[in-house]
Order: structure tokens, then sequence, then C-alpha cells
């Protein structure tokens, strides 16, 4: 685990060396552009928008948009699980929130994260048809009956 942080720590440092302070300015620009993704997503799912800004706020109002529980919240703290699973998990249900079912429209989120996000946000196209965790059993129980 020290290696790993010993290597985030290096390739900071080598990229300020580089690029210099303007480093800061391209985080600043990513960070903003993530806050106005995430604010103009959130109200085309008829949320509060400010959410986006309040730190533990976000994530249970990004959860109620794709229908999962607020309490999932501390499943994103579990080692391997959270990271690599829940996280793409809950994003390609963001996909489905909104419309887009293509294998294209997944890996752009999960790889493109933040300004497919604001693609999401700022399209027209997409329109958001509510949550999808959970529907599939509720469709499956109800065909069953």
């Amino acid at each position: 685990m020290e290696n790993l942080v010993e290597f985030f720590i290096g390739l900071f440092n080598s990229a300020h060396a580089t690029i210099g302070d303007s480093l800061y300015l391209l985080l600043a620009i990513l960070f903003f552009v993530g806050v106005v993704a995430q604010w103009m997503l959130y109200e085309k799912a008829n949320q509060p928008g400010i959410a986006s800004i309040v730190p533990i706020w976000n994530v249970i109002v990004f959860l109620r948009i794709v229908g999962r529980p607020a309490n999932h919240i501390f499943l994103f703290l579990i080692p391997i699980y959270g990271q690599f699973y829940l996280i793409p998990k809950v994003y390609i249900e963001l996909c489905n929130s909104f419309g887009k079912r293509s294998i294209l429209d997944y890996a752009m989120v999960v790889i493109f994260n933040g300004f497919y996000i604001l693609n999401l946000g700022l399209s027209y196209e997409a329109q958001y048809e509510g949550p999808v965790y959970g529907t599939a059993r509720a469709e499956a129980s109800s065909a069953l009956a």
C-alpha cells in the first residue's frame, strides 16, 4: 500500500515539475466541470442541484437517482468491492436511468466519468426515465403472478 501511495506522490510531483503551478489550475477546472456536470444531472432528474456541492448529500442524491437506498453509501467503503465493482455498476445504472443502454455508453461513463455525466446533463436527447435499481426483480415477480 505504501508503494502505491509513493507512486501517486511521485506521479503528482513529476506532473508538477513538468507543468508547474498550472497543474492546480487544471485540477480546479476539472473540479468545476465535475460540479457543473452533477448539478445539471441532478436538475434533470428533479433533484436539488445544490446537492452537488455538499459532500455526503451528493452521493445520497446520486444513489436516489438510480433508485438505491441511502445506506448503500457504506458499500462504497468496502475496499475492492466498492471501487472496482459497485462504482462502475452504479454508473451503468445511471446510464440506464437516462435511457442509455449500449455497451459504448457503459464504457464511456466508466472511462470518461465526469465528461459523460456532463453530456447526460446537457443533452436534450437524454431524459430521466426513473430509477432502475430493483426494477428487474419487481418486473420478474409481477410476471410470475
